[in-house]
């Protein structure tokens, strides 16, 4: 089982949803970034549980820094980040435990390894991002130092409802979203949504023409994110539609910043759709692992929307891989 990101700048994420801790370990990180432990909770407070629209296991998804850091600089070794599970409720999963969860990677994990811990989705669940967004606070910093590279995601639509590019993120009020959370928690459903990315200022002529192109590596990176299902850059699918003088029209940037697999140095610009949430209170149909069918209800606490949490982990995924390209480079 990979649990490893990148090839010369590269993340291992390791940590269950129920267990004792979620952590990450950077390697390839330059010596000499400043980095402090306040900088990297900045990142992880957007993504943190117990906020408005999202689940409500409360965490202070506290990072501590256990090595690769020496008097507020990284030292060119490995950095090791941890963070604590301090609100499980894995009681809540007893019940369930011999279900094979509806939308769940429950099944396929259980014939793949023959075992799974059944406690929230163990690796599989999307708490194992907090590595991904510690990972990528730091290669995001490295490159906006260096070439003022911005990483900006907000979410554009939930369900059938568009809020428009750049209008929401984590921390903001927004009512139509709020009167979404109370009836999706009324109805015991969820629902999908789609988070906008931009980069600004990348570094130039990142990417190769063939295998690791930008925008390959980028949608391997988004795709990797729990609960995606589609990915796009620049036009994206509605380039399907286009003429080719309308599609390469200076100033326009329907490629996305990206040519040939090689970064332009304009704006880079994806979409990433999220499912619904499939953990939901609502009965429905399962099976159980000797291929009965029954009802289950999903308890714990889950989110009524992923893709609300889900922009600073886009950010985050966006860095670690300009970030490794910049070092194959």
């Amino acid at each position: 089982m990979s649990s490893i990101f990148g090839k010369l700048f590269t993340l291992t994420s390791w940590g269950e949803s129920h267990g004792k801790a979620i952590g990450a370990v950077v390697d390839g990180c330059p010596a000499g970034l400043e980095i402090s432990e306040e900088y990297i909770q900045k990142f992880l407070d957007r993504r943190r549980p117990g906020q408005a629209l999202t689940t409500q296991r409360k965490e202070s998804d506290t990072v501590q820094i256990l090595s690769g850091v020496f008097e507020g600089k990284t030292t060119g070794t490995p950095i090791s980040l941890i963070v604590e599970n301090n609100d499980q409720r894995s009681a809540d999963y007893e019940q369930i435990k011999d279900w094979y969860r509806p939308g769940h990677a429950d099944e396929t994990y259980d014939s793949k390894y023959g075992f799974r811990d059944y406690r929230g989705g163990g690796r599989s669940s999307a708490r194992e991002t907090i590595a991904r967004v510690a990972a990528g606070s730091i290669a995001r910093k490295f490159l906006n130092e260096k070439y003022g590279t911005e990483f900006n995601a907000c979410v554009s639509a939930v369900g059938n409802n568009a809020l428009g590019h750049g209008t929401w993120d984590m921390g903001h009020d927004n009512s139509q979203l709020s009167t979404l959370n109370s009836q999706l928690r009324k109805s015991e459903d969820s629902i999908g949504g789609i988070v906008d990315l931009t980069i600004k200022n990348p570094p130039k002529n990142l990417g190769e023409p063939v295998f690791d192109r930008t925008e390959a590596l980028l949608a391997m990176a988004m795709m990797s994110i729990p609960a995606t299902k589609g990915f796009e850059i620049g036009a994206g699918f509605s380039a399907a539609s286009m003429l080719g003088s309308e599609h390469n029209k200076l100033g326009e940037n329907h490629a996305g910043g990206v040519y040939g697999g090689i970064t332009s140095g304009e704006d880079i610009y994806c979409r990433i759709a999220f499912k619904p949430t499939p953990s939901i209170s609502q009965l429905q149909k399962a099976k159980n692992k000797n291929g009965e069918i029954g009802e289950i209800s999903i308890k714990g606490r889950h989110d009524p929307c992923v893709a609300i949490r889900a922009p600073v982990i886009v950010e985050s995924m966006a860095a670690l891989v300009l970030m490794d390209l910049w070092l194959m480079r």
